[in-house]
């Protein structure tokens, strides 16, 4: 590991950019990424609250890039960080040309828009579409917007966002105002670009990265990437390399194959032949394997109970597979010409069975899944660095989290290579936060609803909120356990109005409930530990002062989990480590960041778990009386 002192030994021209007075520890984190980025190499970063990571990554990375002709790449996840990659490059000036860019939607195109049936087509449905509108019939554009692109003056519109520094919104904005289709306009102002902000499928994503880069107008090579929260990536990584197909699915293609006609794949079986057979063995596989919520199923299961229950050959197979993607092809452009949403689940479903029987065994899980009473086939990726290719490619890349640790950890999962790391604690004063914890009660799956255990619980968690009267934050372990306190009266002993984080909530209902919680007196707020409110969400000053997390938030011990635990250990020889360890200290360090965000934040984490006492990487002092302890806190505390 490289210090802060070596690092900023030989301080180069990146430092002009900083835009602000530097607090402790910037200017040697800004000296270390920009020395990385010099040498080609990874830079892996854990940096606490207050550090800056947006404005201390882009400075390090534009002074080496501007040098050199190469664009900076900012990966998000959300949209505000995005508006907080062009907030700073605002800031820091110099003529940085920042852009946001997000994926395709029906939402952002103004002749689709209003189309409630084109809402929830993907990226790939809507730009296929969008081919349509974009299309001349004797001479004439169909879409206004995309002709008059040929008559903007592209220089016009780098000075103006050069200028305003605007957020895809106001973009998209401006753009209808002037009558421009914001997509291919965006396209043609990315080569102008200095930085640019885009979501993690532009560069995870093979077919996207291949366009995005053509858009952009240098090789991947010339390209440097920020991974901001950095934490959250394994998974994303794993994620988008899994693939599944449900019951209902299998229901619609059953259903699009009698609508237009229903059609033969091999002799005496038609479509909704070869569906009704993968229902049965779907159904076989839940009543043998599913336990609780998952199953894990053979290597081999849905090809060989196709084969059996069908009499046919794997080679056959894979013909009626190839048979139904053309008319699945063919559904989908009679669709697009009808100007309605190209998508086929025939299609879908010959995707989803070659995928499953290509997939490497290897890294794979194959499982049967109830999510509701909706049951799937689903072939889970365990390992991420499978996609995390373009971290190597690009010319150096910087990753940064508050809670990254340990960091050897996530390097050998993501497959890193020229890696250089760097740990910054955070800057504010360590008095301003007190973390405690109870021995009380343990919440242990198979011990946390046993009566003693979980009244010990229930009692504590009332005494703890209702003995100061601050804003406080309730990290549940499940929206489940959620359910079950609410249930059993918890909200009636609480002597405080209390808001819900809620499953499935869309984005607009979710900011509403945190900005009523936010802008409350002493309101409580119940939330799960790794959700949408645990991350990602800022409460500044006294918006949060209390955060309590019922128990260490461990994986269930399910099927996909067991296998998972299996993979890591042949790899690294420590699956606990890496599949439950790891994962539930970085999601209980996400909630209790929530409290402390600037100098003059401070707060009190309880942890209720007695379990905690085993976690080296969280620093909590037990406490035999907490609400004494918060009291105390909260009088002698200052501001």
């Amino acid at each position: 590991m490289i210090s802060g002192r070596e690092a900023a030994k030989k301080p180069h021209k990146t430092m002009d950019y900083f835009p602000y007075e530097y607090r402790p520890g910037q200017k040697e984190l800004v000296g270390f990424i920009d020395r990385t980025v010099r040498d080609r190499r990874c830079a892996v970063i854990e940096a606490g609250t207050g550090t800056g990571k947006t404005v201390t990554s882009l400075c390090s990375a534009l002074g080496y890039a501007k040098d050199h002709d190469m664009k900076v790449i900012y990966l998000t996840r959300t949209k505000s960080q995005q508006k907080q990659v062009i907030r700073e490059s605002a800031a820091i000036g110099n003529g940085i040309l920042c852009v946001a860019v997000q994926g395709r939607s029906a939402a952002s195109c103004p002749m689709m828009r209003d189309d409630p049936d084109l809402a929830s087509g993907n990226a790939e449905e809507i730009s296929k579409l969008c081919s349509v509108y974009k299309r001349k019939k004797d001479g004439v554009c169909h879409c206004n917007f995309f002709s008059s692109i040929e008559e903007t003056d592209v220089e016009q519109w780098v000075d103006l966002i050069r200028r305003e520094h605007s957020d895809p919104e106001d973009f998209s904005l401006m753009c209808e105002d002037a009558g421009v289709c914001p997509y291919e306009l965006m396209k043609l102002i990315l080569p102008y670009a200095d930085v640019i902000a885009v979501p993690y499928p532009f560069v995870f994503m093979p077919m996207v990265l291949e366009r995005f880069i053509e858009w952009i107008g240098v090789p991947l090579s010339r390209t440097i990437l920020i991974v901001d929260e950095a934490h959250n990536l394994p998974d994303y990584l794993r994620d988008v390399q899994t693939y599944e197909y449900s019951g209902h699915a299998m229901d619609l293609a059953a259903k699009e194959a009698k609508d237009h006609g229903d059609f033969e794949l091999q002799e005496g079986i038609t479509v909704t032949d070869l569906v009704a057979v993968l229902k049965e063995i779907l159904a076989a596989a839940e009543r043998e394997y599913l336990i609780d919520d998952d199953g894990m199923l053979p290597p081999y299961y849905l090809e060989d109970e196709l084969m059996s229950r069908l009499g046919v050959s794997s080679v056959t197979i894979r013909r009626m597979c190839k048979a139904m993607e053309e008319i699945g092809d063919g559904i989908m452009e009679k669709k697009k010409e009808r100007r309605k949403l190209p998508r086929s689940y025939i299609h879908s479903m010959s995707r989803f069975i070659v995928a499953w029987i290509d997939g490497d065994e290897d890294h794979y899980v194959r499982l049967i899944v109830k999510e509701g009473d909706n049951a799937l086939f689903q072939a889970y990726c365990m390992d991420p660095s499978g996609a995390s290719g373009p971290l190597n490619d690009c010319f150096s890349s910087i990753h940064m989290s508050g809670t990254l640790q340990p960091l050897d950890a996530y390097v050998s999962e993501l497959g890193l290579e020229r890696v250089d790391t760097y740990c910054l604690e955070g800057i504010f004063p360590k008095e301003n936060l007190l973390t405690l914890y109870t021995d009380r009660v343990s919440m242990k799956y198979e011990e946390r609803t046993l009566e003693q255990n979980y009244g010990a619980l229930m009692e504590l968690l009332v005494d703890s909120i209702n003995a100061v009267r601050v804003n406080t934050a309730v990290f549940f372990p499940s929206y489940s356990f959620m359910d079950k306190m609410v249930d059993d009266g918890l909200v009636r002993r609480l002597s405080r109005d209390v808001s819900y984080e809620q499953r499935g909530m869309s984005q607009p209902d979710l900011m509403a409930v945190f900005e009523n919680f936010k802008n409350s007196d002493g309101g409580v707020l119940f939330c799960v530990t790794g959700g949408r409110i645990s991350e990602g969400l800022d409460f500044p000053d006294k918006a949060l002062e209390l955060a309590i997390i019922i128990g260490i938030p461990y994986p269930k011990p399910t099927a996909k989990m067991r296998a998972m635990r299996r993979y890591y250990d042949i790899r690294f020889g420590n699956g606990v480590l890496y599949t439950s360890t790891i994962p539930a200290v970085r999601k209980m360090r996400q909630s209790i960041g929530r409290l402390i965000r600037s100098e003059t934040d401070r707060g009190v984490a309880v942890i209720m778990d007695r379990r905690v006492s085993g976690l080296k990487d969280i620093d909590a002092e037990l406490c035999h009386d907490i609400p004494s302890k918060e009291r105390e806190f909260f009088r002698y505390s200052k501001y």
